[in-house]
């Protein structure tokens, strides 16, 4: 049944090399604000995780995401099927519902603390840029596609809504986690339907206050809604330490670090 799934294997890819190369060239010319650190070392540590994150999970799940749906579709699973909503209806409903899955998701890695070990190899980038947006330690993509699985069976999405929706996640993190400038009004515009790299940069704020808030991926309304959305960071962009107060040293941004990580022990939220 996998070889089904070639042709989305294809769009992804060809999404994320489209997607990665259009904000890199955006972060050459426009960027938001000075990287602390060469990109290089970051770039090969960041992007080796993506890798190890997509070689354990065509490994573990092969049909991922997209095959669950292809099999709740077959069988009739799921409220969606249930409640008979048809065609579009239901793949735009998938879009929002799973983007809202991805928004408690995170709220949870945040406050779980074994989740926040996996977690914080995110958090813990000094900088911001497009290839944070990849840096997930394997363990946590592991984790996140079992539950992403889980909500796609539960809600019976068809497939072409979650294909659509893995393209816009993918898209979006690497869009909202962007080292870009962006006009002050078109943030304005924007950021009323779609998570902004201003937005989500306060995210990534050594400031517990402002890590605490703006957890959405996509949409914004979400944190919004559920009352997690802070508009601009307190020290402003430019000035913002961005990372984890108490993992600040560049030499600890390697591949290996990154992926052992999870297993030093945390003082605290701070790290």
């Amino acid at each position: 049944m996998t070889h089904g799934f070639a042709p989305e294997a294809a769009v992804r890819i060809a999404a994320f090399a489209a997607v990665f190369a259009g904000m890199a060239l955006w972060e050459t010319f426009a960027p938001r604000r000075p990287l602390r650190e060469p990109k290089r070392a970051r770039w090969i540590a960041n992007l080796g995780l993506a890798a190890s994150s997509t070689l354990l999970l065509r490994l573990l799940f092969p049909a991922a995401a997209v095959g669950a749906a292809a099999v709740a579709t077959e069988r009739g699973w799921g409220a969606l099927p249930w409640l008979g909503v048809p065609g579009w209806a239901a793949v735009l409903l998938s879009i929002a519902i799973l983007d809202l899955a991805i928004y408690f998701q995170h709220v949870v890695f945040h406050a779980v603390p074994v989740l926040w070990r996996l977690h914080r190899v995110h958090h813990a980038d000094i900088d911001f840029d497009v290839t944070t947006g990849v840096r997930f330690h394997p363990l946590e993509a592991a984790v996140s596609m079992v539950y992403k699985i889980g909500v796609v069976a539960a809600l019976g999405a068809p497939v072409l809504g979650v294909l659509l929706f893995e393209a816009l996640l993918n898209a979006s993190s690497m869009f909202n986690h962007g080292n870009v400038r962006l006009a002050a009004a078109a943030d304005r515009v924007l950021r009323g339907v779609l998570v902004t790299p201003d937005m989500h940069r306060v995210h990534h704020s050594v400031r517990s206050e402002e890590t605490d808030s703006n957890y959405g991926f996509c949409l914004s309304w979400w944190d919004r809604l559920l009352g997690t959305y802070r508009a601009q960071p307190a020290a402003g962009h430019e000035r913002m330490t961005i990372g984890l107060e108490s993992l600040q040293d560049a030499r600890n941004q390697s591949l290996g670090w990154l992926l052992r990580l999870p297993a030093l022990a945390p003082p605290g939220r701070g790290a």
